[in-house]
Parts: C-alpha cells; structure tokens; sequence
C-alpha cells in the first residue's frame, strides 16, 4: 500500500471555481456539494453562493452550505493525508468565509432598480475583475440572476473593450435554464463560453450504484457522509458542472466537444452565418449499457463513466474515515510515451501509418494489480454525422499480454483525410482520440486515463474523389445500421 503521499496524483493547475447554488430548493444540490469538497484540493474555489431558482423564488438558504461545510471540517484533517502537501484541501475556515448569499428575489427581478446588489454579486464581481488570467468557471446549480446582476452592472461601468476582456476570461456551466436570465444572458453575450446541459435521466445504464441501499453503504458514512441526503426527485442532478473540470485524464475543459466524466458538447451554431457564438449545448454518444441495448443519447455522454465515478466517490468516503495511507486505496498514475499527468498525449502521423504508445511507465501506488484499456472514442472525431458512419474504426493491437504497449494504426488517408461530402483530399484529416482506462484491484476499484489525440495528415494529399458515389454509400450504411 502507499506510503508516500509523492507518488499520489498530482495536478499542474487548480481551476478557479465559483458556485451559485439553489440549496435547500431539493436535496441534490446539498448531495452535489458534499461530492464536490472531496474533489476541492484539485480546485480554487472562490465562492459558494446561495440564490433563488423557479422552484424556490424567494428566498435563498446560505445556512444549508454552512451545514456542509461544518461536516466537511470533522473530514479535511484525513482527506489531507491523502493528498500530495502541494495539493491540500482548503480550511473550513476558508471556505466558510466565502459563503454569501445572492438576491431573494426570482430571475430578471435582481436586475430592478428595487433590488440590491447582493453580497453573493459583490463576491463574484471581485472575482471577475482580479487581475488573475486563469478562466474563472462559474458552476450554475441554480438560478442565474447572481451572475445577471453582475454583468448588468460592469457592462455599464466599464469599456466595451475591457468587457470584452473579462467576458474572455469567465466560462459558464448551468444545469438548465433555472429561471429567466439565462436566456438575457446568452442573448446579449455571445462571445460568453457558456455551456447548457438538461437535468439528468437514468436512461439505460446499470442503476445499481445510484440505489439508495448502495448510497447508505458506500457514501451515507462518516463525517461527510453523513451529510448527503436521501435524494427525491434526481440524485446530484448538478453534479456535472465539476465532473466537466476533474483532472483524471480524460476531460479538456476548453474542448467540452472532447467529452468527460461531466459530458460531452458541441457548439450551438456552427454556421458562417449566424452568431458564431460560444455556446454550448448537449450532443449524443451512442453506448451499449450493462443491459445489453445500444443508447443514443445525449445522457449517455456523462452515464458511460458511471462505474468509475461512483467507485471514485466512494474510495474518496474512505479517505474521509482514515488518516492511513495503507488501508484504502488511491489512484493509479499512467504514463504514455513517457507523459504523465492529467494533459493528452498529442501525436501527428501520416494517415495510413502505425503508431506505437507505451504506457509500461504506470503504476499503482498502493502496488495493487492495474489492466489497462484501450479504446477508441469515435464521437468526438465526427463534425455533423453519426461518428460510427463518419469516423472508421482504428485498429489497435496488444505487444504483450498485459496491454502495456499498443500499436495504433491509423485509417488511410481516403478514410481518415477527405472531406465528408465531397470526398475531396485535405491535408489533415479530424484528430483521433484513444482512451486508455487503467483501473487498479484495491476496494472499490479506481480508474485513471490518459487520452491520446492523433492527428493524421496526408502530405500527398492521396485518396478522394467520387463524391456523389461515395455519399450514396454514406447513407446505404446509415439505413442499414439504423
């Protein structure tokens, strides 16, 4: 087992964070937050604001985070016995003093002449206009009328240039549109990266460790834990706002098209001819669940990770029980090509080549026995069509039993390097993306990753031509996979 907080994860930033939640509203955001905090050493949190929502109008409930937080106290001395000294969770104390409250009122209402600057504002506006350049993530799990009032206020009292600027620094993730000023707020700020995702739905994964038996074993425990709430409606519908900014080696935060543990998005205009905005909305993996059935969905970007999110969960409850090192588990640590850490692996190769990645440089702390996964995840390569019909399959071969080493070979350039309706040949081709999923035997299992984005080229500019045949095929394979 471990026994040098060194050879745990590290990290080569922490994102600054601010949270704006409808607490109280239903149990979930009280759920998310406790998760949150098990997460917290990797992040800058710089708020934690209580506002109003349409399904709690008026009044706001900072008193509820305080709760959290008083339980999170009697946990932060152990969780930080399992974390590298250069990456220790933040004080009670700390995050106590950056607990504020938003406007009592509902939506657009905090932009009224009638309505004062709340102090949950006045918190956020200090964070935008510092002169730090690290993006500030704002994680709406509410309303958005702290936020309004914020940008209603600087917009009028600034420069339109040095607007611009602070807009340039902000990006936004909101759990549905919670009351009417998101929509005031896409409309008169397109250039804003903001991110809009639906509440969740169970869709067709395994259910099993979302059951309320499973949660009151694995997570209902210890001083934390013993703060999450039965859920009622969603269990931590607001959750994936942060799951969007872990760094386990699988999200881009400025690439929400990469997917993650906190889902996968595409722009919602990709036209020359509209906005040209930043805005981000929900788009589709297609997955076979533990049922057996195939899923398309929107949902199914964020519930294909469920097993390795829960068991994270949970392993992190441990912590929170034991100052030991030696008696819960802890993540693996990959290496690709001698790159290790959070950040993709990037590679540019001739379409057609092979490729060698070798991960043999992993390793587990606790010494637990690790299996390594490779996969292609096709979706993220496809512009505008079904990636099983625009994106071909790589081929990926073992070099030795236990899947250390792999040879990638790419698709040839008429598969991997034309443009998809007309056919014509480019010079590079959509970038690849290989996942590689290392999950150690320690209880409950832990999986790491490390994505690989490989960009083919084709210097000849070999292959196309035949575009209207080729269009026919395109769609003879879609209705015959349909």
């Amino acid at each position: 087992m471990a026994t040098d907080t060194a050879e745990l994860q590290s990290f080569p930033f922490k994102p600054r964070v601010f949270i704006v939640s409808d607490i109280s509203n239903e149990p979930d955001d009280a759920e998310s937050l406790v998760r949150y905090l098990l997460y917290s050493n990797q992040f800058q949190t710089e708020g934690l604001v209580a506002c109003t929502s349409t399904w709690m109008r008026t009044k706001v409930c900072p008193q509820d985070i305080h709760k959290i937080i008083d339980a999170y106290a009697g946990a932060v001395d152990n969780l930080n016995k399992h974390a590298r000294p250069d990456f220790q969770y933040p004080s009670a104390e700390y995050l106590r003093s950056i607990i504020k409250s938003g406007p009592p009122v509902y939506g657009s209402k905090a932009l009224g002449p009638d309505t004062p600057f709340s102090e949950g504002s006045e918190l956020l506006l200090k964070s935008i206009t510092t002169s730090l350049e690290d993006p500030l993530w704002i994680l709406c799990w509410g309303g958005t009328n702290v936020l309004a009032q914020v940008f209603s206020k600087v917009k009028n009292t600034v420069s339109e240039d040095e607007f611009a600027a602070l807009l340039s620094k902000l990006r936004i993730y909101t759990i549905s549109d919670q009351d009417d000023t998101g929509a005031w707020i896409r409309n008169n700020f397109p250039d804003l990266f903001y991110i809009l995702h639906p509440r969740l739905e169970p869709g067709g994964p395994d259910f099993s460790k979302l059951t309320k038996e499973w949660l009151k074993e694995n997570v209902q425990i210890g001083p934390l834990g013993s703060a999450y709430p039965d859920y009622l409606f969603i269990s931590e519908g607001d959750t994936p706002t942060f799951l969007y900014l872990i760094q386990n080696g699988l999200g881009v935060p400025d690439h929400p098209e990469y997917g993650s543990w906190g889902g996968r998005y595409h722009l919602t205009d990709i036209s020359d001819d509209g906005l040209a905005s930043k805005h981000y909305s929900d788009t589709v993996d297609i997955v076979t669940g533990k049922d057996g059935k195939t899923y398309k969905s929107n949902h199914a970007t964020i519930w294909r990770w469920r097993d390795a999110y829960q068991n994270d969960f949970a392993a992190r409850i441990q912590w929170t029980l034991s100052s030991s090192l030696s008696s819960v588990n802890h993540h693996p640590i990959v290496s690709i090509n001698g790159s290790s850490g959070p950040a993709p692996v990037y590679i540019e190769a001739e379409a057609g080549t092979t490729i060698s990645l070798d991960a043999s440089g992993t390793y587990d702390p606790d010494g637990d026995i690790i299996t390594f996964k490779w996969w292609h995840y096709r979706e993220p390569s496809a512009t505008q069509w079904l990636a099983f019909v625009e994106v071909e399959e790589i081929k990926i071969e073992k070099k030795e039993p236990e899947g250390k080493v792999v040879d990638v070979t790419l698709p040839g350039p008429e598969k991997s390097c034309v443009e998809l309706l007309s056919r014509a040949p480019i010079d590079k081709g959509q970038p690849l993306h290989i996942i590689l999923e290392v999950t150690d035997s320690g209880t409950p299992s832990l999986t790491s990753f490390k994505r690989v984005v490989i960009q083919p080229t084709n210097k000849d500019l070999k292959g196309g031509g035949g575009g209207g045949e080729a269009i026919g095929d395109v769609m003879a394979k879609i209705l015959k996979d349909l």
